[in-house]
């Protein structure tokens, strides 16, 4: 009987080739842990290379999944379990392992021709050089190899089955549920029973493997933590906003066009939602980033939900029809899904750079609402609430994610959709004015005087039919208009349409905690995007110190919350945690004329929240002495 040994947290990382499975056994892990009521949170990390050589260090492909008993707010930054397939993953990983953390590794692809594509000089399974790990080489293949060999399987595709023999070692080590993998199995190669067999298997013996052999004495429990009630399920962010977004065309009654090219990170959304034509999706995979945001305007004036997805790249070339949707003042979607630039820059990795690019990143004074999604699930409630927005305002609107919000996941608690309110599009139904004989007459630029949104008038609808372009309007009757007082007066109008919006966005609210004298913290750490989970987690890190700090997070960026300035202007120092170069930062300080301290990290990946809250204390520290 091996002992039991009970945690409150655990980070594994799998790291293999690409063709080694490891986003599939991470994936499979991790649903695993959220069936079985951990919270959970990911971050896969791709190759960058389509096709990089077998066995180096371009093709290597990771997962890391924090698992806990306790609501968590990141990945981790560091793994406590390497689960490395091959040299190359091993090298690619091991720095960002702690002395005396686990090593799982696959002992027969350690062979001098490995080795040296990596630039191993000798094994380091038996230089030494591993001695402050607890490592395990196991024979990972031959082992696969022996428990598939019945199922007439080429060395090749019986190989491939390894992945389910590690991940079978580790449902076992960690006391996960197993019916959950076996039925996945069972299901995704219905078409192919050797390979289900096989990989089955693979599983059930690796699993096997732990229960009989001595090299693992202690066996590990992280259990349930403890979540509201009702419904969960596993859900990545891309996977979010493809289901907010469907939601939101429902609660409109509006079919839903997507138009777009498929791009990193971006792409899983076209995926997902050409799933779903029974709730009146069409999606059109266009030749060009170009055709697909012209296509979804198109659909908007013909009365659709258009949306359209992309990265930076995409943005770029998609500025001009943002230009005409907000010339034209229809609703349009832009979920920009970003990666690390510039140019094609590192397209499986995360960034935060496209900030100033979607608030000016066009001709003339284009302004747009720019919402951003803090994490994977968030994702579902920021698409609705961009619907939301872009059809009562009549208005392009940008929704901000990024690499590491759509590859994560996080537990989701399904919301009840009875409770989610109607979206009413208000279509213009008649004339809406009087000529000077007093005949009806459509005004498509008669604006409503809460909201200043034109109508929303359906091609083909009779009476309403009116002129519509990217030349400048006349006020009320959209006549091309060429009058400097009338072009100044519709920029004017445009931008305080935008401005409006804020009558709309709740009041920031921080998190800043009393100490036991009654006194607040003096530092104030804003952040934006998937910068949420690292704050979070560096403040609660911090106070467990002792120090105060306070903490709050954006999601609307045009236009600002309306308390944002007195928020800042109550603070010693406000930090700003971004993974660019100061992009909010930068707008923080012209807006308020506040002093704001950049937080930058540009790494292709999350920030450090170990990092940061070491760099948080040493702020504080900083101010102490100083007069309050």
């Amino acid at each position: 009987m091996k002992h039991v040994n009970t945690l409150d947290r655990v980070v594994i990382r799998f790291a293999g080739d690409s063709g080694d499975g490891m986003q599939l056994t991470g994936d499979r892990f991790t649903s695993d842990s959220a069936v079985f009521g951990n919270d959970i949170s990911t971050l896969p990390n791709f190759p960058a290379e389509i096709r990089a050589p077998a066995g180096t260090l371009p093709g290597v492909s990771s997962f890391q999944l924090h698992f806990a008993n306790y609501d968590i707010m990141t990945p981790g930054d560091r793994p406590d379990v390497l689960v490395a397939m091959n040299p190359a993953a091993l090298k690619a990983n091991i720095d960002d392992l702690p002395r005396g953390g686990v090593i799982i590794t696959d002992s027969a692809d350690f062979t001098k021709r490995n080795l040296a594509k990596v630039g191993y000089d000798s094994d380091p399974l038996t230089d030494g050089s591993l001695d402050d790990y607890q490592v395990h080489a196991l024979d990972l293949t031959g082992m696969t190899l022996g428990a598939v060999k019945d199922f007439g399987l080429t060395r090749k595709d019986a190989t491939r089955a390894k992945n389910m023999f590690a991940l079978g070692l580790l449902t076992w080590l960690y006391h996960r549920p197993t019916d959950g993998t076996i039925s996945f199995l069972t299901t995704k190669f219905a078409s192919k029973p050797e390979i289900r067999d096989a990989n089955i298997t693979a599983f059930k013996a690796g699993y096997a493997f732990g229960e009989t052999t001595e090299v693992f004495a202690v066996t590990y429990e992280v259990a349930p933590a403890p979540m509201p009630p009702g419904k969960y399920r596993q859900i990545s962010g891309n996977l979010a906003l493809a289901y907010g977004l469907i939601t939101a065309s429902r609660k409109a009654g509006l079919p839903l066009f997507l138009g777009a090219y498929p791009i990193t990170p971006a792409s899983d959304v076209l995926h997902e939602l050409s799933k779903h034509k029974r709730f009146g999706v069409t999606t059109f995979q266009a030749e060009d980033e170009i055709a697909g945001i012209g296509a979804a305007l198109g659909a908007s004036f013909a009365g659709h939900l258009g949306v359209t997805t992309t990265s930076g790249p995409g943005v770029v070339l998609k500025s001009e029809t943002i230009g005409l949707a907000v010339a034209t003042e229809l609703p349009l979607i832009i979920c920009d899904i970003q990666r690390a630039g510039p140019s094609t820059g590192m397209p499986t990795k995360t960034e935060q750079a496209d900030l100033l690019q979607v608030m000016f990143g066009r001709n003339g004074e284009a302004p747009v609402p720019v919402l951003a999604a803090q994490s994977p699930a968030d994702c579902f409630p920021t698409a609705l609430e961009a619907v939301q927005l872009a059809i009562k305002y009549r208005t392009p609107v940008v929704i901000l994610s990024d690499g590491y919000i759509a590859n994560g996941a996080e537990p989701w608690l399904i919301p009840d959709l009875n409770a989610i309110p109607p979206i009413d599009p208000e279509f213009a139904q008649a004339s809406n004015a009087t000529d000077k004989a007093g005949e009806p007459v459509f005004m498509p630029y008669l604006r409503d005087p809460q909201t200043l949104a034109r109508p929303w008038a359906i091609p083909g609808t009779a009476g309403l039919q009116h002129r519509i372009g990217g030349i400048e309007k006349a006020r009320d009757t959209g006549a091309v208009s060429y009058d400097p007082a009338n072009h100044e007066e519709m920029v004017r109008t445009r931008q305080a349409k935008i401005n409006g919006i804020v009558q709309d966005i709740p009041d920031l609210i921080v998190d800043d905690p009393a100490d036991a004298d009654g006194r607040h913290a003096r530092v104030l750490v804003l952040g934006w995007g998937s910068t949420y989970g690292p704050i979070v987690a560096a403040a609660r890190r911090v106070r467990k110190t002792g120090r105060l700090i306070a903490y709050t997070h954006l999601r609307h960026l045009n236009p600002f919350p309306a308390n944002l300035g007195d928020i800042l202007r109550s603070y010693d120092r406000i930090i700003v945690p971004e993974m660019n170069l100061g992009q909010l930062a930068l707008l923080l300080r012209a807006k308020y004329l506040v002093d704001i301290h950049s937080y930058s990290r540009v790494r292709g990946l999350p920030i450090s929240l170990s990092e940061l809250a070491r760099d948080l204390e040493a702020e504080i520290d900083q101010l102490k002495g100083t007069n309050p």
